[in-house]
């Protein structure tokens, strides 16, 4: 599936010829910067935190004084005009803030969606001792570090988990939880504090749940896991490194939340413009 991809110029959406496949190929071909990524809601016209998928960009921008090509009243109006190509199809967006010189690219593919049976069988994900070198800051170079680990995902492994020291951070796309009993286990530091960790750590409250912020260890046995990330909401994990993850079935908590998160998305996704 080939990339459109454009340059946010204050002129206008300048598209670029690239021969990428993936975003991730379109991203390492473009000087290092700062991106995000996510997927369009209901016909293109909503995101579930945009704003803050935006200040992914424009925070660090401002910290390193840099000057983005466009502000973020702009770089909506573009933002929602490009996802109109690929309608009646949802759209999967990334956007990448060039160190260089602030300049904005945008890569626009389809989005779609993960089929029904993952949610209800649960995935195999591996673990690989790797992690972020600036966990808050959303930075390309961690694509181009990570490439080779990347390139173990596939049908049987559906995510990398980062781990350090027998400890489980995040996966190298989302964020990681384990649950024991009523408590759901994720690590506070060293990690990329996703847009989707933040609502599940508020819907797992209402739903009951304690929460403890620490990184889950590998050699402990939990009841349950699941991932998390903008595009693919809960994912429940059945199988770490070939091991069985509590009975290797999908879980209640992870089933209960699943439904909470996909009602929070119809509920409270904002507008692109």
């Amino acid at each position: 599936m080939n990339i459109l991809e454009f340059k946010i110029d204050p002129a206008g959406n300048l598209p670029i010829q690239t021969q990428a496949r993936t975003l991730d190929e379109m991203t390492q071909n473009l000087p290092q910067g700062f991106y995000t990524t996510f997927s369009t809601l209901l016909n293109g016209t909503k995101v579930l935190g945009l704003h803050t998928h935006l200040q992914r960009l424009y925070g660090p921008a401002l910290e390193q004084g840099l000057s983005p090509s466009v502000d973020e009243p702009t770089l909506r109006i573009r933002i929602a005009d490009l996802v109109k190509i690929n309608l009646p199809k949802e759209s999967r967006v990334r956007l990448i803030l060039t160190r260089n010189d602030g300049t904005i690219h945008l890569g626009l593919q389809p989005f779609v969606p993960i089929a029904k049976q993952v949610y209800e069988n649960g995935v195999s994900v591996v673990t690989t001792e790797l992690a972020r070198e600036s966990p808050r800051v959303k930075d390309t170079g961690f694509i181009s570090s990570s490439a080779d680990q990347r390139r173990q995902m596939g049908r049987d492994v559906f995510e990398i988990l980062l781990t350090k020291h027998g400890e489980i951070l995040e996966g190298m796309t989302s964020n990681f939880y384990a649950v024991q009993g009523n408590t759901l286990i994720t690590a506070q530091n060293g990690i990329l504090l996703g847009v989707t960790r933040h609502v599940i750590l508020r819907l797992a409250r209402e739903q009951g749940m304690s929460i403890e912020y620490h990184a889950p260890k590998m050699n402990e046995k939990y009841d349950e896991a699941f991932l998390t990330s903008s595009s693919r909401g809960v994912v429940p994990i059945v199988l770490i490194d070939n091991k069985p993850v509590g009975q290797g079935r999908v879980g209640q908590w992870a089933e209960m939340l699943s439904k909470a998160y996909q009602a929070h998305v119809k509920e409270r996704s904002e507008e692109i413009n």
